[in-house]
């Protein structure tokens, strides 16, 4: 493969480990960034890790999310990202930019190179499905984990991310089924966990953690069962996908909708100092 590898420093190895060091027990929160600014806020707020959105990263690019980023465009926020936090940093590379596993390949030894020490790498084919079959898929997630080895990064934990809940594949007394051979089939293949949107159904999380190879991630948001009942189902890592995003952008037509139509600014008044927000990304 003809491509720059980046000497990793021990600050990224260290941080790869620190964030492989979630994984073993217990659960964590990983709330997602879709810039450097608010990667930044989310640090200072005590996160422990930083995740990217895709759907968040396209927005703040002028697109829309579902596979329309280019790698060029996702290696800049990473890069960036990752030049701003202390913290681990875990990239949504959505389905690696290309199909065949030296799309991924080279996908993932650029995220590597930015300062990325995760990543997540989806099933799904383009939004909605359908997705690759589970071999193609794993031949996928073999191809990123060798390129992590490649760019010097082995403890690179890859999130194999399944959309059968999501995009409601299969018929639905199915999936779990489906969900498991998958499982089974990427950690083989090297994936670290497995990510799951769309199921919050707890019962059936907890059967899904009691049989998976693989620690689980939970995408969850409003409406949604709890941190606690997550954990309490055995869940390792949750994440909010474009939440935050979206409140955000909620707040700024708010405050837009109050300035024009009454001429105030209480919704600004809970702002970040400028100087605060400043300071996190002018280093």
């Amino acid at each position: 493969m003809a491509q720059d590898i980046q000497p990793i420093t021990d600050t990224q190895r260290n941080a790869a480990a620190a964030f492989r060091a979630l994984h073993e027990q217990g659960l964590f929160v990983l709330p997602n960034a879709w810039d450097a600014a608010s990667a930044a806020v989310i640090a200072r707020a005590g996160a422990p890790a930083i995740a990217t959105t895709s759907a968040g990263v396209a927005w703040s690019l002028g697109t829309g999310d579902g596979q329309q980023l280019t790698r060029e465009d996702t290696i800049g926020v990473i890069r960036r990202i990752a030049a701003v936090v202390d913290v681990p940093v875990t990239a949504d590379v959505e389905g690696g930019y290309g199909p065949a596993p030296e799309d991924v390949a080279a996908t993932i030894i650029a995220a590597v190179g930015a300062g990325a020490v995760g990543v997540n790498l989806e099933d799904s084919t383009a939004p909605g499905g359908p997705l690759f079959d589970t071999a193609a898929q794993s031949d996928r997630l073999r191809a990123a984990r060798d390129a992590a080895k490649q760019a010097g990064l082995p403890e690179l934990v890859i999130n194999a991310r399944t959309d059968v809940y999501l995009f409601g594949i299969g018929a639905p007394e199915g999936r779990l089924d489906e969900v498991l051979t998958r499982a089974t089939a990427y950690a083989e293949a090297g994936a670290d966990s497995l990510f799951v949107p769309g199921l919050l159904d707890l019962p059936t999380l907890t059967d899904l953690v009691g049989k998976s190879p693989l620690p689980i991630n939970v995408m969850t948001g409003p409406g949604a069962p709890s941190v606690a009942e997550l954990a309490a189902a055995g869940a390792r890592r949750v994440s909010v996908g474009s939440a935050i995003a979206q409140a955000a952008y909620k707040l700024a037509e708010t405050a837009t909708t109050e300035l024009l139509e009454h001429g105030t600014y209480t919704t600004l008044e809970n702002s970040l100092d400028f100087g605060a927000v400043q300071s996190l990304v002018a280093r």
